[in-house]
């Protein structure tokens, strides 16, 4: 079955000026549809071949990482209930990505078949990490588990949400991401207990815009 992988990137980039990411950046909407421009070529080099999105899996998500996630959070939504941070704002910003966890430089990105972690469900971040490395996967930081909710809300559901493994403060905390009362939460879980509602999602690789 084939996926319009220009459609479908176009339809991300409207989302975005749609909740207000470019005066978010400090940009117009002209100078933030730039920005990302050079990555509509990378998404069609990349997916020819994708299968269509499911809320399991999708083929890949445009990450922008110019606005502070307790405000980009706030901007996703579950059947119209807004999402929420349980971090202060500064703790939040003290996540980071983990070693080898090949981040793109640059405020704008493209992540690939990302994944939500079925098969890790009650497994512990920390035993799922291990499988994903063994895939040659990479766990997902907090942008990027924000970004997937953000451009597919349909992710988060009822017995199946995530934890983002791939952003650490220093301790045993694994931000995850989740439903409560109705909407999306974004909150943690330690490293070392297994929830039977809780995997790990993961994507196959990240690309950054090409050089010029």
């Amino acid at each position: 079955m084939g996926f319009e992988v220009q459609a479908e990137f176009d339809r991300q980039v409207a989302t975005l000026i749609d909740k207000g990411y470019p005066a978010l950046s400090g940009l117009s909407e002209e100078s933030f549809t730039g920005l990302v421009a050079p990555l509509r070529r990378v998404a069609v080099d990349r997916g020819e071949a994708v299968n269509p999105p499911t809320p399991a899996r999708v083929p890949f998500v445009l990450v922008i990482t110019l606005v502070p996630p307790e405000e980009t959070m706030a901007l996703t939504e579950l059947r119209g209930r807004p999402g929420h941070a349980a971090f202060e704002p500064d703790d939040l910003r003290g996540f980071s990505p983990i070693e080898h966890v090949p981040v793109p430089a640059g405020p704008a990105y493209l992540m690939f078949d990302v994944d939500r972690g079925k098969e890790t469900l009650n497994v512990t971040p920390d035993r799922a990490l291990e499988t994903i490395t063994a895939q040659r996967r990479s766990p997902l930081t907090v942008d990027e588990g924000i970004a997937l909710i953000t451009h597919y809300p349909q992710a988060l559901e009822k017995n199946n949400c995530f934890s983002l493994a791939g952003s650490r403060h220093g301790d045993r905390r694994v931000p995850a991401l989740w439903i409560s009362r109705g909407a999306p939460k974004l909150g943690w879980c330690w490293a070392g207990n297994p929830h039977s509602w809780l995997g790990t999602a993961s994507c196959a690789g990240r690309a950054g815009s090409p050089a010029v």
